[in-house]
């Protein structure tokens, strides 16, 4: 262990763990299978008919004998009394789940990435090893990534849809983030706090002094402009891939809340894990949020309540505690999801005219599969904020109010003149480290985290108030 240090030692003790404990034990597994979800079962044929006052069908074979092969589909009445059937969700049920393998990886990997980064905080803090890589910035950064990945896989099948609405409406929402993050960008710093203007000022003066010396300073305002185009473009990637998971959860939201009708106490929670993304833009709002807690008024005077370290950790600290009210509240939202095979039934038994059997069944069971779809749109956004979060409070050098807040002073950039000779590889890599570690200071990484924790709330309130204007007017009429 003293060869390999101790958080490598971690990271390939979890990295095992999540393959071989992944057959055995699976925390995305048990959300979904540990039977407190209950599924709709799609009536048979022979159900269908007997409530339909018809005689069992026949099998082919009968009726090729009597002559009577017509190709003619078995329908009934579409105002039968038909009620579903219910059974929990097994291991076994959620083998033929849509995208089950990747959502369980994702989750589990999520919940590995968190015990690392536990163990990483809690070794720093101990030890405060100065000259190792703090691993666990690793695992959050890969979770960060993967949830990405895992939004751009769902937005991909929306795109294959043979109806086509879903492409439109993900490139309309695309459009208008990208116009929202340009707008979000250009609000000064006395309004919308990300630190991303202090940031992008550090890293330009630092950046000035390596481009002076190979002559390249007409760049910076090139580079200073992919910058923030490549930002502004990444929003509307974001702001695309959180469209349909917002108004997702602004339909469970509702079925949850009628659901829940006799529970006040669960209906609170459901409330607070909705408005949850608003709090969450309201923190950066500098005159509502830091302003008003430093400089209270009381009568003619103000009081400061907290200071600015200790606003910083109390915000962290409500993210996280967000993030895990909203976790708390999962299955309200996938049991209301899969309610809507039994409030499809009711709609359909107000109609008039036949339906095909096999639509019946074709639709019941579509929503069943799914369910792990949902699973991922509605635990994705959780999990990208919060590892947003545990980045901006790692490399951005705050504080979980254990111990005193460093800082965020820029380090200085000190380019060594170039030597050759037997160390010349060694030398590069001191130089090239020096030079990142100048440029990407914690004060950049406050503004960037900072900005995209923001970023992904602004875009689940627009989509969720969407949705649920959406759901609760314009699909009722």
């Amino acid at each position: 262990m003293a060869v390999m240090g101790v958080q490598v030692v971690v990271t390939l003790l979890a990295a095992s763990l999540m393959q071989k404990m992944a057959p055995h034990w699976s925390f995305a597994r048990w959300l979904l299978c540990n039977g407190s979800l209950r599924r709709y079962k799609h009536p048979s044929d022979e159900e269908l008919c007997a409530l339909a006052g018809k005689q069992r069908p026949k099998a082919k074979r009968d009726r090729r004998m009597n002559g009577m092969m017509d190709d003619k589909p078995l329908s009934v009445p579409r105002d039968i009394d038909l009620r579903l059937d219910t059974s929990p969700i097994t291991a076994l049920d959620a083998l033929v789940l849509r995208y089950f393998l990747d959502y369980q990886w994702f989750v589990d990997f999520a919940v590995y990435s968190t015990a690392v980064y536990i163990f990483t905080e809690g070794y720093y803090c101990l030890v405060d090893p100065q000259k190792e890589m703090n691993i666990g910035v690793l695992w959050s950064l890969l979770t960060v990534v993967f949830s990405v990945k895992v939004f751009f896989m769902v937005m991909r099948h929306y795109f294959r849809s043979e109806e086509g609405g879903e492409r439109s409406v993900c490139l309309t929402f695309a459009f208008f983030f990208l116009l929202l993050a340009m707008v979000a960008l250009v609000i000064r710093e006395d309004y919308l706090e990300f630190g991303l203007e202090p940031a992008l000022a550090g890293v330009s003066t630092n950046l000035e002094s390596i481009l002076k010396q190979r002559g390249w300073e007409w760049t910076l305002p090139i580079a200073k402009l992919a910058f923030k185009l490549g930002l502004v473009a990444l929003c509307s990637f974001l702001g695309a891939c959180l469209t349909f998971p917002g108004l997702r959860l602004a339909q469970t939201h509702l079925d949850a809340l009628r659901m829940a009708a006799d529970k006040p106490l669960t209906q609170v929670l459901l409330h607070g894990s909705f408005l949850a993304p608003v709090l969450v833009v309201v923190m950066w709002i500098k005159p509502i949020s830091r302003d008003f807690l430093l400089h209270a008024p009381m009568g003619k005077q103000t009081v400061q309540i907290m200071s600015d370290s200790a606003y910083n950790t109390a915000r962290l600290w409500t993210i996280v505690g967000l993030c895990l009210l909203r976790l708390a509240v999962t299955r309200h939202h996938l049991q209301a999801y899969l309610g809507l095979a039994e409030r499809w039934v009711e709609q359909m038994r107000k109609e008039a005219g036949r339906i095909p059997v096999l639509e019946i069944q074709r639709k019941i069971t579509r929503i069943y599969c799914y369910v792990s779809v949902v699973s991922l749109q509605y635990l994705g956004p959780i999990i990208l904020t919060f590892h947003c979060t545990l980045l901006l409070k790692t490399l951005g050098h705050h504080s979980w109010g254990l111990y005193p807040e460093p800082p965020p002073v820029p380090a200085a950039v000190a380019v060594a003149p170039w030597r050759p000779g037997t160390e010349d590889v060694r030398a590069a890599m001191e130089q090239v480290t020096a030079v990142l570690g100048g440029i990407f200071t914690p004060l950049f990484f406050r503004g960037l985290f900072a900005f995209l924790t923001w970023w992904v709330a602004a875009c689940q309130v627009v989509t969720s108030l969407f949705g649920l204007y959406f759901h609760r007017y314009l699909a009722a009429s």
